[in-house]
């Protein structure tokens, strides 16, 4: 008998603050076997230059570059890897550009442990066919 098992997935979480990257890499541990974290958007892009990453959470507001603007970038390098934006200011205006900058979704701050989840398990699925 074979039991098949979801391949691992590496995560990358990009945040300005320590103490929510700290949070979200708790929440998604248990999901996945790899969390990476940095601390700006231009380190997202260049992390994910150098590893292999499957998928990318991007605080909106960070220094330099925006969790948007490291999302245009992101998606460039790789079109398939969902890119998740996370948000205190969720606008309309804003989820109209993270949809077209091809954001597989937009969670306002504080996030729900449960949409978290299912968000970060359903764009794995939608990107990789996981069968999570």
């Amino acid at each position: 008998m074979v039991i098949e098992t979801p391949p691992s997935r590496s995560l990358l979480i990009a945040d300005d603050s320590p103490s929510f990257r700290e949070l979200l890499r708790e929440l998604l541990e248990p999901l996945l076997v790899e969390v990476h974290e940095v601390e700006s958007g231009e380190a997202a892009v260049e992390y994910s230059q150098e590893f292999r990453i499957d998928i990318v959470l991007l605080d909106m507001h960070m220094h330099v570059m925006t969790g948007l603007e490291a999302m245009r970038e992101l998606k460039q390098l790789n079109a398939v890897r969902p890119c998740i934006l996370i948000t205190s200011e969720d606008t309309d205006d804003l989820r109209r550009d993270a949809i077209a900058a091809d954001a597989y979704s937009v969670l306002g701050k504080p996030v729900r442990r449960r949409e978290l989840c299912t968000t970060v398990q359903g764009a794995l699925a939608d990107a990789y066919c996981d069968p999570y």
